[in-house]
């Protein structure tokens, strides 16, 4: 028995893996291509992705949001855990990334599933609202630029019906939420985010250290 959450030293991340990862051949694939990319570092951990997709599963996603899609990692890893008539929307800003998730996605079987909005996030989020998607969706997953990340929360708090999970990516930002010296603005944008939805009775959090830190919020009102 543990007071607190357990150091995972490089042994014991190992043994994580061997003992518990269950990662599709596609996903295997997409992330060894991945962490060859300049950007590697903007990958959510396997372990992350096959957390999501059993929450997926568990939370019975029929339709979901993701903000920020890079390689797309994270989106193959939701889509796959949807039902056959599951949709997914995807935004992202780049082109250039996205066509690497694209490949993915149709090797992956789950293109059908995919609907790519490109543009900045904040937008597509925007013209979700102003179409009527208020409401409509089980899940979203924000990992995007991290100056944004109290506005897409309060976008997202709009578009998924109560009772849908809003998960944010980055949360401990590699310890740095936890120094005040860090001025940063992406560290002052996640200590606001985190500092706003602890207050926020509109929801039930969990921030759970799993990658960089994960925070579900479960809209209740």
């Amino acid at each position: 028995m543990s007071r607190r959450t357990i150091q995972v030293d490089e042994r014991l991340y190992d043994y994580l893996l061997e003992v518990s990862l269950r990662e599709p051949p596609v996903l295997a694939k997409l992330r060894e291509e991945t962490a060859k990319h300049a950007f590697a570092g903007m990958q959510i951990s396997p372990e992350q992705g096959q957390f999501m997709r059993l929450f997926v599963e568990v939370l019975g996603v029929r339709r979901a949001l993701e903000v920020g899609v890079f390689t797309g990692y994270s989106s193959t890893s939701v889509a796959l855990a949807m039902p056959p008539d599951g949709k997914l929307v995807a935004c992202d800003v780049s082109d250039e990334f996205t066509q690497i998730a694209r490949r993915y996605w149709k090797e992956a079987g789950v293109a059908d599933k995919i609907e790519l909005r490109l543009g900045p996030g904040v937008e597509t989020l925007n013209a979700l609202i102003a179409s009527g998607a208020s409401g409509t969706f089980d899940f979203a997953f924000v990992d995007a630029d991290k100056e944004n990340y109290v506005r897409y929360y309060e976008q997202c708090l709009k578009l998924v019906r109560v009772g849908g999970v809003i998960a944010f990516d980055n949360v401990l930002w590699d310890g740095r939420v936890a120094d005040p010296s860090d001025l940063a603005e992406s560290t002052m944008s996640i200590r606001a985010l985190n500092d706003c939805i602890a207050r926020d009775d509109r929801v039930f959090p969990s921030m759970l250290s799993i990658g960089d830190g994960l925070t579900l919020a479960r809209r209740v009102k």
